[in-house]
């Protein structure tokens, strides 16, 4: 494997392996001082016990010898080979060295004979006693490695010195062995450790590959969930929702973009072939202005389409907060009323208000486009002679709200709001489902069993859908027994 530097800095994979390889070094090296000392220790105390032991029977055999002497001072001016041989072989079963001397450092008698004669120490044994009383100690005698104790009896200094050349060789060949098996543990450690985090990492290839073969062909492609470890499953979770959206929004923007080719087409194909039909021979002045005059109703119509498209796209790339102020309902719809009364008296429709209208927060432009579109659609869709009632409510709306404004994702808090309800009733000129009904919100799309008296772009309740989305608020259609049509928004009160 090779590091992979991205701007200035190693791969995940390289990072994780380096501070796992740190810690398993630092972990193994506490290992090794651990071991070392607990080994160094036991030999330690298995010495001192030797010699505390060695100790207390060479002290009993002086005692011994004092007492036979009959008080006289021991081994006084005598020469060291007429000393007794019991002293000499006193601690020999425990194949330790000893060296007795006087006060003034003068050898009494030795084990080996001759025993540190050839050392090139200055130190005499009562030295060594003034510096370490009766603890044991290491010591080196002619490249030798000794563990040694000083004790003092009678006015006498007995040096007890342990080899410990064998323990030296032990543990200088346990230390290599101990130190190539923590590397060997290392190694696999960290091997196994590089395995592992390349197989950990091994399904981010997979939605790094079903990434790279995004295409408008290929947006069905999705992840496996349960193939999924379950670090993993929340991410490929997120990208199979992205994909969903992004699939919608794809055959959301084809369909569009279908139905304004066919919206277009018809009034572009009617112009040319007006047009065509006007210049294929000379015709007379008032022919033309006829002519003319429908043309200008076809381009109004064109115009109106293009209006409520670029309204559309406004409205879903979001309206921001800043440009939201209070509204007052009641003098917004009283003004669309008497805006739209004269189209309503013509077939005998009239207005009923009914609630406390507030004043909402939001953008006044916009709010009296819905509004306006909500009351057109009302009268040109209800039967003649009927009654269109709009009924006022406030609301409180505590469930999470969660709407697209172009771009952003503004989700509201699960605590209470308070909202106004403005519900517009009216009776249908035809029956209507509420399967079909569902759909009129959707762009461009015309009931076939609408009334002929009016014939729209098919815009209105989407335009309608798009700015209450744009102000966080709600819109219901219901149809009640297939001639009562509501239609419900929810605003945000000021």
């Amino acid at each position: 494997m090779t590091p992979i530097v991205t701007d200035g800095r190693l791969s995940l994979l390289w990072r994780t392996l380096f501070l796992l390889t740190l810690c398993v070094v630092i972990t193994q090296i506490c290992l090794y001082l651990w071991i070392q000392r607990s080994v160094n220790g036991h030999f330690e105390q298995m010495d001192s016990e030797i010699l505390t032991h060695a100790a207390f029977n060479l002290r009993q055999q002086m005692t011994d010898s004092l007492l036979n002497d009959q008080g006289e001072t021991w081994f006084s001016n005598q020469p060291v080979s007429k000393q007794p041989q019991q002293l000499q072989d006193a601690v020999l079963e425990y194949d330790v060295k000893t060296m007795i001397t006087d006060n003034q450092g003068q050898v009494l008698t030795s084990n080996p004979k001759g025993f540190m004669s050839q050392s090139n120490s200055k130190r005499s044994v009562k030295d060594l006693w003034q510096q370490h009383h009766d603890r044991p100690f290491n010591l080196k005698i002619d490249s030798r490695h000794y563990r040694a104790i000083v004790i003092q009896h009678s006015g006498r200094f007995a040096l007890i010195a342990l080899p410990i050349d064998v323990h030296h060789q032990y543990l200088a060949q346990f230390n290599r062995q101990l130190i190539l098996i923590l590397i060997a543990i290392t190694f696999i450690l960290v091997s196994v450790a590089a395995f592992s985090v390349h197989l950990g990492f091994a399904p981010l290839s997979t939605i790094r590959q079903k990434m790279t073969r995004i295409n408008a062909e290929k947006l069905d492609d999705r992840i496996v969930v349960n193939e999924m470890p379950s670090e993993l499953r929340p991410l490929a979770d997120a990208y199979n929702d992205m994909m969903e959206k992004l699939e919608q929004n794809f055959e959301s923007l084809s369909r569009f973009s279908d139905d304004i080719a066919h919206e277009l087409r018809t009034p572009l194909a009617t112009l040319s072939t007006q047009t065509q039909v006007m210049l294929s021979k000379h015709r007379n002045s008032n022919e033309y202005v006829e002519q003319l005059h429908d043309q200008h109703e076809t381009l109004e119509q064109l115009s109106n389409l293009i209006n409520n498209m670029l309204l559309l796209a406004k409205t879903q790339k979001g309206v921001y907060d800043s440009k939201f102020t209070a509204v007052d309902t009641d003098s917004l719809i009283t003004k669309m009323i008497s805006y739209y009364d004269f189209i309503a008296e013509d077939r005998g429709i009239v207005f009923e208000k009914s609630g406390d209208f507030k004043a909402v927060l939001g953008d006044d432009s916009l709010l009296q486009r819905l509004f306006a579109n909500l009351i057109s659609n009302a009268i040109y869709y209800s039967a003649s002679d009927s009654v269109i009632t709009i009924a006022a409510s406030t609301t409180d709306n505590s469930t999470m709200n969660h709407t697209e404004r172009g771009n952003r994702s503004v989700s509201s808090q699960s605590f209470l709001k308070p909202y106004l309800k403005i519900t517009l009733t009216n009776q249908l000129y035809e029956p209507l489902t509420q399967i079909e009904a569902n759909k009129l919100h959707e762009r461009f799309y015309r009931h076939h069993k609408r009334n002929s008296l009016h014939s729209g772009t098919g815009l209105g309740l989407s335009i309608v859908q798009a700015i209450v989305n744009a102000h966080d608020g709600k819109m219901s259609i219901t149809v009640k027994d297939e001639y009562c049509f509501q239609v419900s928004v929810e605003l945000l009160l000021s």
